[in-house]
């Protein structure tokens, strides 16, 4: 559905979705690791950050959902990977207003 101004009202909603799905320190934390690599696995991203495999698993469900991640299972392993690499510029921004 597009208003007058010529914007697509579904496509603003579904963008601010993916920005609220990575509102939270923790899945900054994991795109910022899934930025400097093609493609983790669970345990790997579980390990990296310290945290139990349940609350990593949660995180990236949550992302997943909200199309910020793909996956794909290999075996018993499912590795994640960011699905639009231009998504890793908005981290890159986060991190760097943080630092000045």
């Amino acid at each position: 559905m597009k208003e007058n101004s010529g914007l697509d009202i579904t496509q603003l909603e579904n963008s601010a979705n993916r920005l609220k799905s990575i509102a939270h320190p923790m899945r900054i934390a994991i795109l910022e690791l899934l930025r400097d690599r093609e493609k983790l696995s669970v345990t790997e991203i579980y390990s990296y950050l310290k945290i139990e495999q349940a609350v990593a698993s949660n995180h990236l469900n949550i992302l997943k959902e909200k199309g910020v991640l793909s996956s794909r299972r290999d075996g018993k392993k499912i590795f994640y990977s960011v699905k639009e690499k231009s998504l890793n510029k908005i981290i890159d921004c986060l991190i760097r207003c943080n630092v000045e």
